[in-house]
């Protein structure tokens, strides 16, 4: 005999308003992570957010979970356009340009070393961000580089600490207006990435792996 089956419980989702409240806040820590470092006040972050501290607290317990959601957003932000761009072919060294100059946008270089030394860089979510545009940007530069328009001496290491290098403001509102600079030193980079080289570059390229240890 078969038994009854028990009543599902029914899901519970999170209000419209709730969830807005939430991309306001994870939108207001991100530009004043940029603007004063990972240490500014929730209070501030709340208040430039235009909610309460407790609903800060409510949606992230401690400032790890904040700057983790905040840097996993960027990063998903960055492979959605990524993929876009593989997925509509075109030129590659186009879509790779593209990639570096959308992810100075996104502030990668300035958010993602908010990540190192005290936070857990074993976390599910940063893991798979982080091996999601991985993944994708050895697309991007396999695509380039099968076109003959990547020199071939460039590899993962090369991309990821120029763009980071070159993406990193100094914390501090003097830094207002510094995008004219990233965006024009990013091309002279992305000019001296194309094929057919004209020198030999020093040393060897960090690997993906080595990458993720550093």
């Amino acid at each position: 005999m078969e038994t009854a089956t028990p009543v599902q419980r029914r899901v519970v989702r999170p209000r419209a308003d709730a969830l807005r409240n939430r991309e306001r806040i994870v939108a207001a820590a991100r530009e004043m992570f940029v603007e004063f470092g990972p240490e500014v006040p929730f209070d501030e972050i709340a208040r430039r957010a235009g909610v309460g501290n407790a609903t800060v607290y409510r949606n992230f317990p401690d400032r790890d979970a904040l700057a983790r959601e905040v840097v996993c957003s960027v990063m998903d932000r960055t492979s959605e356009w990524a993929e876009e761009a593989i997925a509509g072919g075109g030129d590659a060294f186009e879509a790779l340009g593209g990639f570096v100059h959308f992810s100075a946008d996104e502030r990668i270089g300035a958010l993602c070393p908010m990540l190192s030394e005290a936070f857990d860089q074993n976390h599910p979510d940063l893991v798979a961000a982080r091996d999601r545009i991985t993944d994708l940007v050895e697309q991007l530069m396999a695509r380039a580089r099968e076109a003959g328009q990547l020199r071939p001496d460039v590899e993962f290491g090369d991309l990821i600490v120029a763009v980071s290098q070159l993406t990193r403001p100094l914390p501090g509102t003097a830094c207002q207006g510094f995008d004219r600079f990233v965006h024009r030193h990013l091309q002279l980079f992305l000019d001296g990435l194309r094929a057919p080289a004209r020198s030999e570059l020093p040393g060897v390229a960090a690997t993906v792996e080595e990458m993720r240890r550093a």
